[in-house]
């Protein structure tokens, strides 16, 4: 008597009776039943997994211990997609069970592991499959794509939203969680581990239920863009659809963004008050959403009065010109006229502040510019790389892509193992990486050559611009400055980074 397992995956949809456990339970019962000399010893079944990869199927995995320890020494399943729709799984496990004597037969498809072709009919099968789950997967990546594009949100609830229907609706009780976050953080100059404690001492709940807050949790919400109305899809994405795994997107597939794309928690003055704050601190790294630190004075003029960072805003003149003047943050997030300070400045002036302190400073220009311009040349010429001739990089890379290649071939002939091919797969495929950058900063290298003294020239000139502030350079303006701060006798005063002096001017 042969002992026969069976093997299915099995629809968690209840609307699908065909691909039910006790459908398929009764097939296979039915079907073996039907040969005297088997015996059913047990049905394995794996619920909604995909059929992609088997790291994640356990009863797929038990089947397979079962079966070295010899339980049984017949597997049957419906048909090649339900095994597996990865290819090297369905060789890889198909050969192992063959060479401990278990055969593997596949109903539908009419194909036994044991037969003389079976294995080649089994290639083909599991590469139509294979394909099958592409070209699946390509079309709900498209799908879902166009509906983000039309403003349809994949995600789940969160803290003072819930998704429904592929919509955000602001959820009240924890909007107010949200405003007073952002409210302490941006307009209040408190921490992130501050607030956290503050939150967890006066019994705020977290939107697990926690009642304990980390300044982690916090810093998450004031990069999250969706308080302040926006939406950005696509953070992540899946770059083998045979595992599924998931990697943050850093540029290798183009995010969606929505601007004004549901109602709001915060005020976008707010928002861009708490990115700012974030950018000057940097103690977590730059922050990559939002519209954190867009100008020069942003989250760099402050109050003296109520400590609240100044706001700014466009304003049109009557000549038809436009210009940002910036008024205290407090009385943007109270909806008042001011908070008694009752000072606006102008954008042009506050950069004429800057253009003063940095002018009347007594600095070795021409010590400055020799330094600066010999340490970025240096860098330059450091980064060109490996002074390796193209010819030989270029030899080394094929060589490198045969030899990779061998390893599938290998490997498909059974000579090495899969864990054995993945690895050498691997290794090669970084040489290959670094041997192609290598290549590019040949290529590079060429070009620069003959241009050492232009960019000498070139490099010279910038830095005396900077250093007189004559350049629109927002960069190093936000470098050298530190803050002003607007005192209510209308008189300001400008610190710049690392330096003791302090610029008054007069209101």
């Amino acid at each position: 008597m042969i002992q026969v397992a069976s093997y299915c995956r099995v629809s968690t949809d209840k609307e699908d009776q065909a691909n039910s456990f006790e459908a398929q339970q009764s097939y296979f019962k039915e079907y073996i039943e039907k040969n005297p000399d088997w015996k059913l010893y047990e049905i394995y079944a794996d619920e909604g997994i995909s059929g992609t990869s088997t790291r994640k199927r356990v009863q797929f995995n038990r089947m397979i211990q079962d079966a070295h320890q010899g339980k049984f020494q017949l597997i049957i399943t419906k048909e090649v997609s339900r095994f597996s729709r990865n290819i090297v799984d369905t060789l890889s496990y198909t050969r192992e069970l063959k060479r401990i004597g278990v055969a593997v037969e596949f109903l539908t498809d009419h194909i036994n592991t044991m037969d003389g072709d079976g294995e080649l009919r089994l290639s083909i099968m599991a590469t139509l499959a294979q394909d099958e789950s592409r070209k699946t997967s390509n079309r709900v990546v498209w799908g879902q794509t166009r509906q983000m594009e039309k403003g349809v949100v994949f995600g789940r609830s969160m803290l003072g939203y819930e998704v429904a229907g592929g919509k955000l609706m602001v959820e009240p009780n924890g909007a107010e969680i949200v405003r007073l976050i952002f409210q302490k953080y941006a307009v209040e100059q408190v921490g992130t581990s501050e607030i956290a404690r503050f939150l967890t001492r006066e019994g705020y709940r977290t939107y697990s239920g926690s009642s304990k807050w980390k300044a982690s949790a916090i810093l998450k919400i004031l990069k999250n863009e969706k308080y302040v109305g926006d939406l950005v899809q696509k953070k992540t994405y899946t770059p083998d659809y045979l595992t599924h795994e998931k990697r943050a997107n850093k540029g290798q597939v183009p995010l969606i963004r929505l601007e004004n794309h549901h109602e709001p928690i915060i005020t976008r003055e707010i928002w861009n008050l708490a990115q700012a704050r974030m950018k000057k601190n940097n103690k977590h790294g730059p922050s990559d959403v939002g519209h954190s630190n867009r100008y020069v004075f942003s989250g760099r003029i402050r109050c003296a009065q109520c400590g609240a960072s100044f706001v700014g805003r466009i304003r049109t003149l009557k000549d038809g010109t436009k210009v940002r003047r910036w008024s205290c943050g407090t009385a943007v997030s109270e909806g008042r006229e001011g908070c008694g300070i009752g000072k606006l400045i102008r954008d042009d002036d506050a950069m004429h502040m800057l253009k003063i302190a940095m002018q009347s400073l007594s600095l070795d220009t021409h010590e400055i510019i020799r330094n600066v311009t010999t340490l970025a040349l240096d860098a330059i010429q450091a980064g060109e790389g490996t002074t390796d001739p193209p010819e030989r990089l270029q030899f080394e890379l094929e060589r490198i892509q045969t030899k990779k290649e061998a390893v599938m071939d290998s490997y498909f002939s059974g000579d090495i193992s899969k864990e054995d091919m993945l690895a050498m797969k691997k290794r090669y495929e970084n040489q290959l990486d670094v041997l192609q950058q290598r290549l590019e900063q040949a290529a590079e290298r060429k070009q620069c050559g003959n241009e050492i003294q232009q960019m000498r020239d070139t490099i010279q000139s910038q830095v005396a611009a900077l250093l007189r502030l004559n350049t629109e350079s927002e960069a190093f303006c936000k470098t050298v400055l530190d803050h002003l701060t607007v005192f209510p006798d209308r008189h300001i005063e400008l610190r710049l980074n690392d330096l003791p002096q302090i610029f008054r001017f007069a209101g």
